[in-house]
């Protein structure tokens, strides 16, 4: 009997982790369901992204291991969507757990490891570090490295 698998997030700024945690759901079952957060929810949140919704649930919709990404547009919608699809397993990150535990009425829940090193927070904060570096240091920078790659020639 088929499994179904279904798991929700932003997936702002797709990353290694979003990949692997794509592909360890096409492990657990046979098709695989991707709520992707729409601008609209994000916002409610307090999340902001920066890739719109369309793209992002484009790039999700793209990796061969999702057959199906609905928009997340609600808190609620999860009790609806393990209904709607016959969902036999929920997967979310670890830092989640116990939050989604009253699911387990209708289907196994799972928490699963981020990966290692790796968030779109993070990434987000490297990128503002990153932007946030004087135009004179990075022209400095430049400098140094054209002299090294012409010291290696």
């Amino acid at each position: 009997m088929a499994k179904t698998v279904i798991t929700y997030g932003t997936f702002d700024m797709f990353h290694i982790g979003h990949l692997k945690l794509l592909r360890r759901l096409s492990e657990m079952g046979d098709k695989v369901i991707v709520a992707v957060s729409t601008d609209e929810f994000n916002e409610l949140k307090g999340k902001k992204t920066l890739i719109p919704y369309d793209q992002r649930a484009a790039i999700v919709e793209a990796i061969d291991c999702v057959d199906l990404v609905i928009p997340e547009e609600s808190w609620e919608q999860k009790l609806s969507d393990v209904k709607r699809y016959q969902v036999d397993v929920f997967a979310i990150g670890e830092d989640w757990k116990g939050k989604f535990d009253f699911l387990e009425e209708l289907c196994e829940v799972v928490y699963l490891p981020r990966t290692r090193n790796i968030s779109t927070t993070e990434l987000k904060r490297s990128l503002k570090r990153f932007l946030s570096i004087s135009q004179d240091d990075l022209r400095k920078a430049f400098e140094v490295l054209e002299l090294l790659r012409k010291d290696l020639e």
